[in-house]
């Protein structure tokens, strides 16, 4: 009979027993669970001229490395610019050249030549004028002829003067404000030149980083217009990890708090490290707090970033994170 009895208390403790552990992981809740998702920095590759792509040299899914040549863009237009302000360039060089140069050697020898002849007949002028002057005196000649004979000398010496002028002008050159006029031009078309020389490198598009090549928009052969994106790149060695965030767990939350988060496509836990929280709350995603309704809980985005490398983590990745063990 004692035995009955123990047995049976020995049942009836372990149902209650089995009871109080049921009841136990029925109630306890659930953990909450942030999901978040792996994004990477992104670079789409475009030109800043218009024209017709021609020697692609990638595609989707391709590893590329920084300066790695993409794809070229055919631009006519461009490179008869770049001709016509070559053209331009040069004939500006040849001006200031001219003008540097002055007057040419037979222009200073022909300037000469009238200024020696000039003095010459000063010379002649002062000695017709000194024998009219004795002949006057002795009255062999009139008044007149002697006028006559000093207006021809202070003309004569006023033409010489103005001969020495030119000479020494020819000698001289141009004004300094002719040559400095002179070279602004030559520095304004040397300007264009490197502008359209600039449009000319933008022909040619290069890989900005080592990445991975995520879409190719245009074929060869196809027109793009001016900054059209050709080949998207994504560098996936910068990536992190985007959670919308109520801001009521914000307080579990902060610049540089650690945590670890469960990685589906990798089956694997990785340590994350906060480093951006929204400055402005988003949009409320949650229902009221309250059955009442008195308020929203809005939502601030949240980045955080693995604090080792991973090579496999790709943008899109789905990443959990238990808060309750924040």
């Amino acid at each position: 009979m004692k035995s009955k009895v123990y047995t049976i208390t020995l049942i009836l403790i372990a149902a209650i027993t089995a009871v109080a552990f049921v009841g136990w992981f029925l109630l306890e809740p659930a953990p909450y669970l942030l999901q978040g998702t792996v994004e990477a920095s992104s670079y789409k590759v475009s030109s800043k001229v218009p024209g017709r792509v021609d020697s692609l040299t990638v595609r989707r899914g391709d590893a590329v490395v920084r300066g790695q040549f993409l794809y070229g863009i055919s631009s006519p237009e461009v490179y008869a610019k770049l001709t016509q302000a070559e053209a331009a360039r040069s004939a500006a060089e040849a001006l200031q050249e001219k003008v540097d140069a002055g007057a040419r050697t037979q222009q200073k020898q022909q300037a000469y030549e009238m200024w020696q002849q000039s003095l010459a007949g000063l010379d002649l002028a002062r000695k017709t004028y000194d024998r009219v002057k004795n002949l006057y005196e002795q009255g062999v000649v009139p008044a007149q002829k002697l006028d006559e004979a000093e207006a021809a000398w202070k003309a004569m010496l006023t033409t010489s003067t103005a001969a020495k002028a030119a000479y020494e002008l020819a000698l001289e050159g141009a004004q300094q404000e002719d040559k400095a006029a002179a070279r602004a031009v030559v520095e304004q078309a040397g300007g264009a030149v490197s502008e359209v020389e600039s449009f000319v490198t933008e022909t040619r598009q290069f890989a900005p980083v080592d990445g991975e090549v995520s879409s190719v928009i245009s074929e060869n052969g196809e027109l793009v217009g001016a900054g059209f994106p050709v080949v998207t790149i994504v560098d996936r060695s910068d990536a992190w990890v985007v959670f919308d965030v109520k801001e009521t767990m914000l307080p579990k939350i902060k610049m540089g708090t650690r945590f670890r988060g469960y990685f589906p496509a990798l089956d694997s836990t990785i340590e994350l490290t906060v480093d951006y929280i929204a400055a402005e709350a988003s949009y409320a995603t949650w229902t009221a707090t309250r059955t009442s309704g008195e308020f929203d809980v809005k939502t601030f985005e949240v980045h955080a970033r693995p604090t080792q490398r991973i090579d496999l983590l790709r943008p899109g990745m789905t990443v959990t994170v238990d808060y309750d063990a924040l």
